[in-house]
């Protein structure tokens, strides 16, 4: 058998040189691709994919905050979750921050990149840095910013307010009802500038003679960003808005945690490092499972909703 396989061999290489010279080469380059990507995904799976499965298996179980014996009870963890009031205010600001923020950031964006591409205006690159600033900023020094902007006694807001209307205004920006939108303010102002920038590079490639083309036929400025633009950029804003959404339950945990008062406001993954300082670390790891379906699911969700056919120019 081997000697038949050999033979077969140099009858190739006698009588197809090349071809074998490509077989090796092709057999090189998988072998080298392999080496590069194989520490990769040992670290993936290594630091991603076992603590995930552990968090599942964990939320099966409870365990005391200073005890390592862990109780299994089942789905007890869930049931209890879903009909857990705190939990479920939790996911309600998640849901509608996770919205809110989306919406009003992407709007902005993509007018503030039409703007700065299509129209002429002197200092547009002054403008890029000028919005992009607070996407390079920790969201510490971020919270920083907006506790003095809020501050009840001298903040920027209701130094404002009182100059309009003529007397002193003490609006507690940082309390309830209004400390969603204080956070929803300052997300927003965070994320604009680098989604911007992203747009403005995926409409700048646009062809200008489509454009030109659109006004002889009688398309305004309007027409021309939401029949051209908009749809010649699609797949990038669908992409971006996939990454977004999921970075924004992040986001929202940093800025309720650096921003807001304990208890005054919480969202999703701070009412599970709340029930996790607790000492309930089944009962935790079970929230983490249910807001990492969500991720996931919602993520999907709007995948499959804003799928559409390429353009292409």
């Amino acid at each position: 058998m081997e000697a038949a396989v050999s033979g077969k061999l140099l009858t190739a290489a006698l009588f197809f040189p090349k071809g074998a010279e490509h077989v090796n080469k092709h057999s090189g380059r998988r072998r080298f691709i392999a080496l590069c990507v194989a520490p990769a995904a040992l670290l993936f799976a290594f630091f991603m994919v076992l603590p995930t499965l552990n968090v599942f298996r964990m939320s099966l179980f409870e365990r005391g905050a200073y005890s390592p014996t862990e109780t299994f009870v089942g789905l007890q963890n869930f049931r209890t979750l879903f009909q857990d009031a705190k939990f479920i205010s939790s996911m309600q600001n998640t849901i509608l921050l996770i919205v809110v923020v989306t919406v009003v950031t992407f709007a902005f964006a993509l007018v503030f990149a039409g703007i700065l591409t299509r129209e002429k205006i002197r200092g547009q690159n002054f403008f890029r840095i000028i919005f992009y600033i607070p996407n390079i900023l920790s969201v510490v020094v971020i919270a920083g910013i907006f506790s003095a902007v809020y501050k009840p006694e001298n903040g920027m807001l209701n130094s404002i307010l009182s100059m309009l209307k003529g007397e002193t205004v003490m609006v507690l920006w940082k309390d309830q009802p209004l400390v969603i939108v204080s956070i929803i303010i300052a997300m927003v102002w965070q994320a604009i500038g680098y989604y911007m920038v992203m747009y403005m590079a995926s409409m700048a490639s646009v062809p200008q003679s489509l454009y030109e083309s659109a006004a002889l036929d009688g398309a305004g400025r309007i027409t021309q960003f939401f029949q051209i633009t908009i749809p010649l950029i699609w797949t990038n804003i669908r992409t971006t808005l996939t990454f977004f959404i999921i970075s924004t339950i992040n986001m929202a945990f940093l800025f309720v945690k650096a921003m807001v008062a304990k208890g005054m406001a919480d969202v999703g993954l701070s009412f599970m490092y709340n029930q996790k300082d607790a000492g309930l670390y089944g009962y935790s790891m079970a929230a983490g499972v249910v807001i990492f379906l969500f991720s996931f699911a919602l993520a999907g969700l709007v995948n499959w909703v804003t799928r559409r056919e390429p353009l292409e120019f």
